[in-house]
């Protein structure tokens, strides 16, 4: 499955200047933006069951929790890490912020193969293309022109350990920023993490939002570092509670499949029970 990626022409977009004679981002429509209220959220129903049975846990950091949007137009700009990180952008939307409507970008080369995503908020950009860069920041700036509602983009383009440094991103959220003001973009640190169980716990930590305030504070290559240096921040926050394998450092958000599974566990449970003792499928369990 293709991940939601920021998808933008960065070369053509720099060779875009005021007064160009080439094709304006005015001129090009944005991208039809779909989202069925009731089928999104048979989906978030869903992914709450196939979550809990592929993952161990979802939690967020407590000194890094879900910001307040506080009615400004909001793009939860967050790493890529991971196949799983749609259903977790999917399932953040429904768990965090279920009173906003949220969309995300995606490959149009592979939208063919998920037409059911497009009913969800999940919109089709070309790639490498100065049109489909256009069509990117016209279908973001017509969605965020509501304050209810709100983009989910992993800002790298492409999956990415959260270990490696410094942290890139692509820059189509540096043109956002430059051309919007009063924009609000929330750092989302996102980690997948074996502790003590078979499945993964999947780690979280929002970083401090970053309001434009003034897009000509800076140009839009600054803008990028500033907020790759902003996400930077979050995930090396959260790579040292990582390492911690401390579950209090967390907020449990959702608990999901512990154990071995099978014809083991049901010979431990049958054990516990002959002894009289408590059965708790989980590793890390005494």
């Amino acid at each position: 499955m293709q991940t939601l990626e920021i998808q933008n022409a960065a070369g053509a977009g720099r060779r875009q200047r005021a007064g160009s004679t080439t094709e304006s981002t005015a001129a090009v429509p944005p991208v039809a933006a779909r989202r069925w209220p009731w089928l999104v959220r048979g989906f978030y129903r869903y992914l709450n069951r196939y979550l809990r049975r592929h993952l161990h846990t979802i939690r967020i950091s407590r000194a890094g929790p879900a910001p307040a949007l506080r009615g400004r137009p909001t793009v939860i700009c967050m790493n890529h890490p991971s196949w799983w990180d749609p259903l977790i952008c999917a399932y953040l939307a429904g768990r965090l912020y279920p009173q906003y409507e949220g969309y995300g970008p995606i490959d149009a080369a592979v939208i063919g193969k998920y037409r059911f995503f497009e009913r969800i908020g999940i919109f089709p950009v070309e790639q490498a293309t100065a049109r489909g860069a256009r069509a990117f920041l016209r279908t973001c700036e017509q969605l965020l022109s509501d304050p209810q509602r709100m983009l989910w983009i992993t800002a790298e383009g492409g999956f990415t350990d959260p270990r490696l440094r410094p942290v890139t991103l692509r820059p189509g959220v540096g043109h956002l920023a430059a051309r919007n003001r009063g924009i609000q973009f929330l750092p989302l640190a996102v980690e997948l993490a074996f502790w003590q169980e078979r499945t993964p716990e999947v780690l979280l930590r929002f970083g401090s939002p970053v309001v434009v305030y003034d897009p000509q504070d800076r140009d839009r290559a600054a803008w990028t570092a500033h907020l790759a240096a902003s996400l930077e921040a979050a995930m090396d926050a959260l790579a040292r509670e990582s390492m911690r394998r401390h579950a209090a450092d967390f907020e449990l958000l959702l608990g999901g499949r512990a154990g071995v599974g099978g014809f083991y566990d049901l010979w431990r449970r049958c054990k516990a029970i002959a002894t009289g003792q408590p059965f708790t499928p989980a590793h890390g369990s005494r």
